[in-house]
């Protein structure tokens, strides 16, 4: 008897932070990957606030609650698209990117006051302490973290080329 269940999808985490500056930049090479690879390779979020960036904690609690209405990613590339706005306004924009989306920003308000996501936040922040992330962009994919937080040069073809490798071996 021959097992015909579909190889497992390869997964890029991505550790981001939606303050970070480098994480926008990686954007263009995250929308690359998505066009080449679509179904075929899995991106997840993973969250690596750090102390620096004073809104970070929170942006990523509303990362969450986006991903838990259904719109994560567009959601995370909307808020790194204005980092900036981010930096002066804090956490009221986190709100109105959700309303301008069309989410319920009423229940991202709520969400951010009342902290239900921030033990997703936490573990994902110590998991990538524990696997030696120290900055963001960070990427892991096949047991390989590629750290994008000193320069994006060259991940982009680093991850299809490992990514190419898991598809190719079934994953």
């Amino acid at each position: 008897m021959s097992d015909s269940s579909p190889a497992p999808t390869p997964v890029l985490e991505v550790w981001c932070e939606l303050q970070c500056p480098d994480c926008r930049s990686a954007l263009d090479d995250l929308r690359a990957l998505r066009a080449r690879y679509g179904d075929r390779l899995e991106l997840r979020l993973r969250h690596f606030p750090m102390e620096k960036h004073k809104h970070a904690f929170a942006a990523a609690q509303a990362a969450e609650e986006a991903l838990e209405q259904g719109r994560g990613w567009e959601y995370v590339e909307a808020v790194l698209g204005r980092v900036e706005e981010l930096d002066r306004k804090g956490e009221p924009f986190l709100v109105e990117v959700a309303g301008e989306l069309g989410l319920d920003a009423e229940e991202f308000d709520t969400a951010l006051i009342d902290g239900r996501h921030i033990l997703i936040v936490d573990a994902d922040q110590a998991e990538g302490k524990a696997i030696g992330v120290t900055g963001t962009p960070t990427y892991v994919i096949g047991g390989e973290r590629l750290d994008g937080g000193k320069s994006q040069a060259g991940l982009r073809e680093r991850i299809e080329q490992i990514a190419d490798r898991l598809l190719a071996d079934g994953a």
